[in-house]
């Protein structure tokens, strides 16, 4: 797992282009201030222990938003962080559940669309908690 966070005074996106043909079609734009962004690389080595890499996912995410005072956290798969890649399956499942624990800990959390690129605008502070990169 790669996992890249950022935090933004303001993050937008908007889809762009559909990467996974067995994903929806989708057509979605989102602003969200105050958040930290997890840019997120699921590797295929992952896939053998679902339950550890989720937890310290969520661990590291946690971590970044009282790091920069905040309960607001966007999750997206970002899968240019490695080499390998975990299925796309497997990633999808891993940002849904981890959604799930986020916000019954009190988090508001946004996923991006799954399976698209997408056109980004960020606004993000010069200070090193705006900035994490973390591997496990």
């Amino acid at each position: 797992m790669k996992l890249l966070m950022l935090y933004t005074d303001r993050f937008h996106y908007r889809s762009a282009v559909k990467t996974l043909d067995h994903v929806p079609d989708c057509s979605e734009e989102r602003s969200v201030d105050d958040v930290v962004v997890g840019l997120i690389h699921a590797e295929a080595v992952d896939e053998a222990n679902p339950v550890g890499i989720e937890k310290k996912l969520i661990k590291n995410l946690k971590w970044g938003a009282r790091k920069n005072d905040t309960q607001r956290i966007v999750l997206h798969s970002f899968s240019h962080l490695a080499e390998t890649k975990a299925d796309s399956d497997f990633t999808q499942e891993l940002l849904n559940r981890s959604a799930r624990r986020l916000e019954k800990a009190g988090y508001e959390v946004w996923q991006t669309p799954f399976g698209y690129f997408l056109d980004l605008d960020l606004k993000a502070p010069g200070r090193s908690t705006a900035r994490i990169f973390t591997s496990f």
